[in-house]
């Protein structure tokens, strides 16, 4: 494995570098046209930016690494991979919505081993490598603590505290199907900083994120694990993929919610 802590200092790097970019979009965005993916879902100009912006960071600096953008695909040949969404929550950012994320983390081995999330509008920034623990500050580098998962809490999916990804004006009635048996059961709480986030800071119990690629899941699912909780899908506790996703503050209650979530597993 290559050096680690250094990674990390640069992955935080190359998300600040993003955000400072994705900010400036965000303060015109009047003047920010809007297209459509193929699979229907939102890219602007300014995602295709801030990846740029993230990209020239990492390559600069690790010139033989491969990475894997949101926007820009597949790019090198290298062991390692970095793993970019530029803008995480797109159809937020564009409706003016502050709840939008820069992530970016870095896999070796087909492991997440370092991972940073950036709410910039917020002004806060989160980040954790493997073995290291998971930490947050704001944006200028002040206010720094460890977080943790909530402890001391009944492993049980009645009365926890459940955030929804996505919030809820992005909700499609899919999404709103697939979180429906654990919002019956558990308390669904609307959330301003992003509902994985907030389980590994100790503010909730449970988050799903009802869809997702890799990109999505890289840098949080990293997080969550290093405040003490877990992360994974239909088919279990792993790494990061597409497809519906379980965050919680501890195995126990994982895996009591993905009974909930996903009965026939």
């Amino acid at each position: 494995m290559g050096d680690v802590q250094s990674d990390l200092e640069l992955a935080r790097t190359a998300t600040l570098a993003g955000t400072a970019v994705a900010m400036r979009y965000f303060a015109a965005l009047a003047d920010l046209p809007q297209e459509r993916k193929a699979d229907g879902s939102v890219v602007t100009e300014a995602d295709r930016a801030v990846e740029a912006a993230i990209r020239a960071v990492l390559t600069d600096a690790r010139p033989t690494d491969a990475i894997l953008g949101e926007e820009g695909g597949a790019t090198g040949g290298g062991a390692r991979r970095w793993i970019i969404d530029p803008i995480d929550g797109t159809a937020q950012c564009v409706a003016g919505d502050d709840r939008w994320l820069v992530l970016v983390a870095l896999e070796e081995a087909d492991e997440i081993v370092a991972g940073v999330a950036a709410m910039p509008m917020l002004g806060r920034v989160w980040w954790a490598r493997r073995g290291g623990g998971a930490f947050e500050a704001r944006t200028d580098g002040t206010g720094e603590r460890r977080i943790t998962v909530a402890t001391g809490r009944p492993d049980e999916v009645s009365g926890s505290r459940l955030g929804v990804v996505p919030p809820a004006p992005s909700l499609t009635p899919t999404d709103r199907a697939i979180a429906a048996p654990l919002g019956a059961v558990a308390k669904t709480v609307e959330w301003d900083v992003h509902a994985a986030l907030l389980v590994a800071s100790g503010e909730l119990d449970l988050a799903v994120q009802t869809r997702g690629e890799v990109w999505d899941f890289a840098a949080t699912s990293l997080i969550v694990q290093e405040a003490g909780g877990c992360y994974g899908g239909v088919d279990g506790l792993r790494g990061p993929r597409a497809g519906t996703s379980l965050f919680a503050r501890s195995t126990p209650l994982w895996k009591a919610a993905q009974k909930v979530l996903w009965p026939a597993a």
